[in-house]
């Protein structure tokens, strides 16, 4: 193979102006040109195929997180999850679930972690939108996160923030506010009949919060 000549900077910023002129029809057909996965499902690059259907390809990573690291690939050029209808994505998850099945059963691995880098942010590397399903044992520090400890201010406020884009999603007409806690105040009383009676109100008013109350958040 002739190795692959690199543009003059002239070049480059032809290149960078056509691509801001595209419509995002020939901007997705641009991408897809340049994808190494696009040629791997046209038979163009090889690959270890393990799983084909009308959607979809399913091929050993060349680059394994661990032995069996298997990636599951739409035959449609999809840069981001966003980017894919609602039945398609289920499908790719469904073969992903059935691939985890088979690692789990034929590589005797102790679990799997399945996991899409959805953006350059995330470690997306190819813009091609794939499901990782990587077979795992126990200490092999794949995908090790630190622990970091959140404060209770950003805690809400970004719980508030995530409900109210999620409500915006699903044309819920329902704003929710951001409410800091605070710690409550010792009160001083002599009287413990009047204390014991708060106590057990405050018992009484937790107990008849359910499920029910906890779903209607979200109407």
């Amino acid at each position: 193979m002739q190795p692959q000549q690199q543009m003059t900077p002239e070049q480059q910023k032809e290149l960078e102006e056509k691509i801001k002129n595209m419509s995002p029809e020939e901007l997705q057909e641009f991408q897809k040109q340049q994808c190494i996965f696009c040629q791997i499902l046209a038979g163009k690059v090889p690959s270890k195929k393990i799983y084909e259907d009308e959607k979809c390809i399913a091929v050993l990573d060349v680059n394994p997180a661990a032995k069996g690291h298997v990636i599951v690939i739409p035959k449609e050029h999809y840069a981001i999850m966003p980017q894919i209808p609602d039945t398609e994505i289920s499908h790719l998850f469904l073969i992903a679930q059935k691939m985890s099945q088979v690692i789990l059963k034929s590589l005797k691995s102790a679990g799997t972690s399945i996991f899409v880098a959805n953006g350059l942010a995330a470690g997306q590397r190819a813009q091609h939108f794939m499901i990782h399903v990587i077979p795992r044992r126990d200490g092999d520090k794949i995908l090790d996160v630190e622990d970091k400890i959140i404060d209770k201010e950003l805690v809400h406020k970004v719980t508030s923030s995530v409900q109210n884009k999620l409500n915006e999603h699903l044309g819920i007409k329902k704003e929710v506010v951001d409410v800091k806690e605070k710690d409550p105040e010792p009160k001083k009383s002599n009287n413990k009949k009047s204390e014991d009676n708060k106590k057990t109100k405050k018992i009484k008013d937790t107990e008849d919060v359910g499920l029910d109350d906890i779903a209607n958040l979200f109407k």
